[in-house]
């Protein structure tokens, strides 16, 4: 009973703070929508260069065979500006530029290979994603008079054909659409800690500061009473911020300009409640951590900074699932955190989340709350004995 009172004073003192409750929507809830919008601008933008189907060249007039074909497969060839190598590097010009030597035609006609040159910019990310449809176009009109070479010889072009090769892909569309949904799990990660940091430092640490946590201690509630009404309500407080992330992406994939992201992102409500449902003991673990941190510092701002090591593990730990190209490992499960990224990823790729690997991650989160909160209970009771 005194665990529930103290959980919703608390409770309703950290939603009273509205302007932090502000910054924290504004930086956890609306920056992984806004982020994914971005990146479907992106990648809408390279989409509609493509459709273009716009070739800059330099010296066409010598390549009226080449022409014919770049006609053929629908292309529009445009003239390269005489300063284009200034516009490439400058980035004022989208377009990888294709250079014709004057004897095209000739060398051409008596076997010789043409040397065509391919100019870009590394720098220039625009021109850069159009070079391999300018070398793929190319490469077809190479194999296009490689044959007609062959027919007028006599020769069958499938006699170069010494293997035939079949690409066959296993990953379903769920698993291909994890490469774009890969992201959400980051980001409500960070809704979690972010939406509980601030609350943990503030009933811990912000209470010593302003005088309320000795008077606190006075009245005959039970030590671990307190503790555990005021680690209920940040873990609620983070559980809540989680929420509005997970489903924040619901209305956003409406504002995708992107046809095949669109497409591919397939993130409903039944995942977003997975998420929460894998994300709780992990708030109540990150809750109980921060506070047994923050416990022991006099003001907030001490607080804050000794918790920039729980900031900073908790916001590295999901990258090692980027850089271990073996795939998944059994130990990531029993990292709090690394378990939660591991497991929503796989929610995303469509895959089974057993409960024996839900039983391990929650199993570890259970005992680090635990811990913490048998830790800052103590730090209570010393505190009351000064």
């Amino acid at each position: 009973m005194n665990a529930w009172i103290v959980f919703r004073k608390e409770l309703i003192d950290a939603l009273r703070d509205r302007r932090t409750l502000l910054v924290v929507l504004l930086s956890s809830v609306a920056i992984g929508p806004l982020v994914m919008i971005a990146l479907s601008a992106l990648v809408a933008g390279i989409e509609k260069r493509a459709e273009e189907r716009t070739v800059v060249v330099a010296g066409i007039e010598h390549a009226p065979t080449l022409r014919n074909y770049l006609e053929r497969q629908t292309y529009r060839i445009d003239e390269a500006p005489a300063d284009y190598e200034a516009q490439l590097k400058s980035q004022s010009l989208g377009d990888p530029v294709l250079l014709i030597g004057k004897e095209f035609e000739a060398e051409l006609a008596r076997g010789e290979p043409p040397l065509l040159e391919i100019v870009s910019s590394s720098g220039n990310q625009r021109a850069g994603t159009s070079v391999n449809r300018l070398t793929r176009l190319l490469r077809g009109f190479s194999s296009e008079h490689a044959t007609l070479r062959l027919a007028l010889r006599g020769v069958a072009p499938a006699t170069l054909e010494v293997v035939e090769v079949h690409e066959r892909d296993l990953a379903n569309p769920q698993s291909r659409a994890a490469q774009l949904t890969g992201m959400v799990p980051f980001f409500v990660l960070m809704a979690v800690l972010y939406g509980a940091l601030n609350a943990a430092l503030d009933t811990t640490a912000g209470e010593r500061e302003r005088g309320s946590l000795e008077p606190l201690l006075m009245n005959p509630a039970s030590r671990m009473s307190l503790v555990i009404g005021k680690w209920g309500a940040v873990a609620a407080v983070g559980m809540l911020i989680a929420l509005l992330s997970c489903f924040s992406f619901l209305p956003a994939q409406s504002l995708l300009r992107s046809e095949t992201l669109a497409a591919m992102f397939q993130f409903g409500p039944q995942e977003a409640l997975l998420f929460l449902a894998l994300l709780a003991p992990l708030a109540a673990a990150l809750s109980a951590v921060m506070m047994a941190i923050a416990i022991r510092c006099k003001t907030f701002k001490e607080a804050q900074a000794n918790n920039t090591v729980v900031i900073l593990g908790v916001s590295l730990l999901p990258l090692v699932t980027v850089f271990n190209q073996s795939g998944e490992a059994p130990w990531h499960l029993a990292v709090p955190a690394l378990g939660q990224v591991a497991l929503m990823n796989r929610v995303l790729k469509g895959e089974a989340v057993g409960m024996q690997d839900m039983a391990l991650a929650f199993a570890v989160c259970a005992v680090i709350a635990a811990a913490g909160l048998i830790y800052v209970a103590r730090q209570l009771r010393t505190a009351a004995m000064r």
